[in-house]
């Protein structure tokens, strides 16, 4: 390996593309061509540099690699980039999502395509960054800009209610992170430093941990998003353009997971465990109530994205369970969902995209003049629901094994979800899929385009290689969820040796 910055390049590269744009003109002959190419040439490129950063991390080191690190700001606040196996794979998905996003867009986004190819690349840097900054006003930063790009691609290029749902998504995140501003300067001040490598060993006092945690939890919970603030993302999914619902999905909702693993858990262990109930409360209760929601659903986006919710239960609940099973599924499961929900939503926009209407009750047996997308449906349908076999069934049955081991209860009602999901999915499926063809639009659309093709099939050999094979993923993150959970435990004991030694 070199001392080639490579993070900073993944980080940074989508903002080339971003400069050649600027100097595309969107009105001439090949215009939307030329934009098109541009930007998915620049995704596939950073994807491609983004696998380097797979290919050099060393898996047996827990600490974080690929170190860059520039004084910035005066007072001590400094660009400082690395991964360790929590982030690194959060990196590759985000990466990975976007050509897919471009590729879904080729038809769809009519007016100002260029705008909307540089919200998404720069939204694209801002995702990154989330996950390779290691100073947490950087963080800070890369978090809080990335709503700027995603309020644009709702706000103006989403359905009729866009103006709504942008405004509820960019106040909902933004109220909950202000907080999360409060709580960086009380750290900085308290542990003279904003270096998340030394935050993590810093020792904050018991007191603090308490106001620390609740501050940094209500901005992730929003971001999550958590039962009862995820009321922003149905209608944040259902007015968003095809493309933006997949990065809403696929990553924009890990953010949440990712700091709570990050932060709430590695720098406040003793608010984490005492805060530990009221969370497998809260997933439980998203768990079952949202799928409830999504059986009534009429808008299949609507659907999808109140599945979503309960999907991110599990993470929630597997996190705050603290264990080797807990974390390591809720990373699976974050990451298994950012491949099937990206995927789900791409197979709406496929038939949106045919009849411009996502009621449910305006499709039935698709299967029997579109036979390809019916089998790409299903098995992302199946991998929604947890069907052993699929990269779904891992994360769920490994966050329920970890949440099982601290509280048998709550495991046997997040249980519940695993029917729950099965019945809304299902039910979609036979109501899109099945049935008799008897509406007329519906029986001269074509099956899955070559592009469509291969926006899923590339898709569904993930879904099925990492449900029967999820090696790769649990090497990358063993080490390093290990020295948290050890870290975690340790912390715990002696809070409890001052405790039994002041009694």
């Amino acid at each position: 390996m070199t001392d080639w910055p490579i993070l900073s390049t993944v980080t940074f590269l989508p903002l080339v593309g971003v400069l050649l744009l600027l100097f595309t003109r969107e009105d001439g002959p090949n215009g939307r061509r030329n934009i098109l190419n541009i930007s998915l040439a620049t995704t596939v490129f950073t994807f491609i540099v983004s696998l380097f950063v797979w290919i050099w991390f060393d898996n047996a080191n827990p600490g974080f690699q690929m170190i860059e690190k520039h004084d910035w700001l005066t007072s001590g606040i400094s660009y400082h980039m690395g991964v360790d196996g929590i982030s690194m794979l959060f990196v590759i998905l985000s990466t990975f999502l976007m050509p897919f996003c471009v590729l879904a867009s080729w038809l769809s986004v009519e007016k100002r395509l260029k705008d909307y190819m540089i919200a998404f690349l720069v939204l694209e840097t801002m995702m990154v960054g989330v996950f390779v900054s290691l100073d947490i006003v950087l963080f800070y930063v890369f978090f809080e800009a990335g709503l700027i790009p995603m309020f644009l691609i709702i706000g103006v290029w989403g359905g009729k209610d866009r103006v709504y749902a942008s405004y509820k998504f960019f106040l909902y995140t933004l109220l909950g992170s202000v907080l999360m501003l409060l709580a960086i300067m009380a750290m900085y001040w308290q542990a003279g430093t904003t270096d998340i490598p030394s935050l993590l060993a810093y020792k904050f006092p018991p007191q603090l941990q308490t106001w620390l945690w609740l501050a940094f939890f209500a901005s992730f919970a929003v971001k999550m998003p958590m039962w009862p603030v995820h009321t922003w993302l149905p209608d944040a999914h259902v007015q968003a353009p095809t493309a933006g619902s997949v990065i809403l999905a696929g990553i924009l909702l890990k953010l949440g997971g990712y700091g709570l693993i990050r932060f709430s858990l590695g720098m406040f262990p003793n608010a984490s465990e005492y805060f530990a109930p009221f969370v497998f409360a809260l997933s439980v209760i998203a768990i079952i109530y949202t799928s409830l929601v999504a059986l009534m659903q009429e808008d299949i986006k609507k659907l999808i994205a109140y599945s979503s919710v309960a999907h991110m239960g599990y993470v929630t609940m597997g996190i705050f369970a603290a264990n080797q099973q807990g974390v390591q599924g809720a990373i699976f499961q974050m990451l298994s969902h950012g491949i099937v929900s990206g995927a789900l939503f791409l197979c709406v926009g496929v038939i949106y995209d045919r009849t411009h209407t996502r009621e449910i009750a305006a499709y039935g047996g698709l299967v029997n003049n579109m036979p390809k997308y019916a089998v790409a449906m299903m098995v992302f349908t199946m991998a929604n629901v947890g069907l052993p076999g699929t990269s779904g069934f891992i994360g769920e049955f490994l966050t329920l094994i970890g949440v099982f081991r601290v509280n048998t209860w709550v495991a046997l009602f997040a249980a519940t979800g695993v029917i729950l999901s099965a019945a809304y999915a299902l039910w979609l499926y036979r109501r899109v899929i099945f049935g008799v063809l008897d509406k007329e639009n519906l029986k001269k659309l074509l099956d899955l385009s070559p592009r469509e093709q291969l926006i899923l099939y590339p898709l569904i050999a993930l879904t099925i290689l990492f449900g029967v094979y999820p090696a790769p993923i649990f090497d990358a993150t063993a080490a390093s969820v290990d020295l948290l959970v050890n870290n975690y435990t340790a912390a715990l004991h002696a809070a409890q040796n001052v405790a039994l030694s002041m009694n």
